[in-house]
């Protein structure tokens, strides 16, 4: 592995420990089980095990190994987005005490949303519904409501966590259709 420098690791862990309070807290599921279908969920490498590369001897499904490669490289992204990252000032006074514990929970987290809502029949995302995830009055590890700017900041992290993972344009399209269906629960402002 790597060595990194503590801010990049401070920043996603900052970023991390946020989104785990705000996707793994048990509340209503998701409202509607957003999906594209199947054949997305197969065009990003489907139910196939190959060898996951962070866990010795452990399998992983190709499709999901994908996802949290983008979701780890968006996580990374956002935690030094000045645009949005001051929504999460809660996690960041936590990492800045050395709590860095959360970017495991968070990945999978999110993985498990994402396997989710493009296809994967294994996966179920179980956390807070996505107003109550982004909302401070019911979590109050967010700093703020989210607005349309904001979640424009969110698309485009993503795109950069796509694109460094050389996804195809195509389907991050795909996946930006999921991403938009959110913006009526994310944006609270």
């Amino acid at each position: 592995m790597k060595k990194l420098t503590f801010l990049p690791i401070a920043l996603a862990a900052f970023f991390s420990v946020l989104l785990i309070e705000s996707c793994s807290k048990s509340s209503s599921p998701m409202p509607a089980k957003t999906t594209i279908g199947t054949a997305l969920y197969d065009t990003l490498g489907g139910t196939a095990l190959v060898a996951d590369p962070t866990h010795s001897g452990a399998m992983i499904e190709k499709g999901r190994l994908a996802i949290r490669g983008v979701i780890d490289s968006t996580i990374f992204v956002i935690a030094g987005d000045s645009k949005i990252n001051g929504h999460f000032t809660v996690l960041l006074s936590e990492v800045t005490k050395g709590d860095l514990s959360g970017f495991t929970d968070l990945s999978e987290n999110l993985t498990t949303f994402v396997a989710g809502a493009t296809g994967a029949k294994d996966y179920i995302y179980i956390g807070l519904n996505m107003h109550d995830a982004h909302n401070p009055a019911t979590n109050d590890r967010m700093n703020g409501k989210a607005t349309n700017a904001d979640f424009d900041a969110f698309v485009a992290d993503l795109v950069t966590g796509a694109n460094k993972n050389k996804v195809p344009a195509s389907i991050i399209n795909s996946l930006g259709k999921i991403v938009e269906s959110l913006r009526s629960t994310v944006v609270q402002m």
